[in-house]
């Protein structure tokens, strides 16, 4: 099974409604007079970061990942889980953990630590406090909707390559934790870029069922003679939104394309019908 397959076949078991149909970023569970909303991503050696790599950089990025998934549903962490392998560098781990979580205001809760051979692999699990209902979605961009940007990308496939200006954009990647507290009332569809923009984006547009027409001349790209790669490539974490064309927007972004009914395909740049998802990002499997 690759991803897609398996995350269909994960929809046969039974889900809480907060799971959303496992179509979006995170769960969202009503407690009381609170919605909490709760996302769990992993990362692997040789597929997130590399065997050499600085562990306090993994323990950052494994916390930023997570809470990214918050930033896209306008919400505030409460809290963390951690599932950590033992292994090399532990203490850097440590380092690494303790400026993340001080930094987002993010304590851990509790997790569980293993010992094993191979490569190495962990887990956080981050807890968010909705600070706007309803929660921002995939699902909810409209015919009409522009599509929106809230930075570059490409940086951190530059950074993994070496090139020094942007390492601590692969290596140390900041959450739009702020930006998206300010944008969930104003949104009708967020979620993060991870996989890829061309990727998320047609995610997105698949979850709403409307077409996302981009114009690939007004996306910020941090290498334009390899603009193809930087909208492919991931890690980036910026939040891709649509909202009505006539919002006032609280923070700067940058308007990349429209919303349209559903036309031939989910997803359009520059005047391209894009109909293979396998194309367009990074998928596991």
């Amino acid at each position: 099974m690759n991803e897609a397959d398996f995350i269909a076949a994960l929809r046969a078991v039974p889900l809480h409604p907060g799971a959303r149909g496992l179509m979006d970023d995170c769960a969202v569970l009503t407690v009381g007079a609170e919605t909490l909303v709760i996302t769990h991503d992993m990362m692997a050696e040789g597929t997130h970061f590399r065997a050499d790599a600085d562990m306090a950089d993994v323990a950052w990025k494994l916390v930023a990942s997570n809470l990214s998934d918050l930033a896209a549903k306008g919400a505030e962490p409460v809290g963390v889980l951690l599932g950590h392998m033992l292994g090399r560098d532990d203490a850097r781990f440590l380092n690494g953990l303790h400026e993340a979580l001080a930094t987002y205001g993010a304590p851990l809760l509790g997790g569980d630590t293993v010992a094993a051979s191979g490569a190495r692999s962990f887990g956080l699990t981050a807890i968010g406090r909705a600070v706007h209902t309803p929660v921002p979605a995939r699902s909810g961009a409209q015919p009409g909707d522009h599509v929106y940007l809230t930075g570059m990308v490409g940086r951190a496939m530059l950074g993994f390559e070496g090139l020094s200006e942007h390492l601590a954009a692969f290596n140390r990647p900041v959450p739009r934790l702020a930006e998206g507290i300010a944008l969930a009332p104003h949104v009708t569809a967020m979620m993060d870029v991870s996989d890829g923009l061309l990727l998320d984006a047609w995610r997105m547009a698949e979850a709403s069922g409307v077409t996302m027409a981009l114009n690939s001349h007004e996306i910020p790209v941090a290498d334009p003679a390899r603009s193809g790669e930087c909208l492919r490539w991931g890690d980036d974490y910026e939040l891709l939104f649509t909202a009505p064309s006539a919002a006032q927007l609280p923070v700067a972004a940058h308007r990349i394309g429209v919303v349209t009914a559903r036309a031939e395909a989910p997803l359009i740049l520059g005047g391209e019908a894009l109909h293979d998802p396998s194309r367009l990002g990074y998928r596991h499997g």
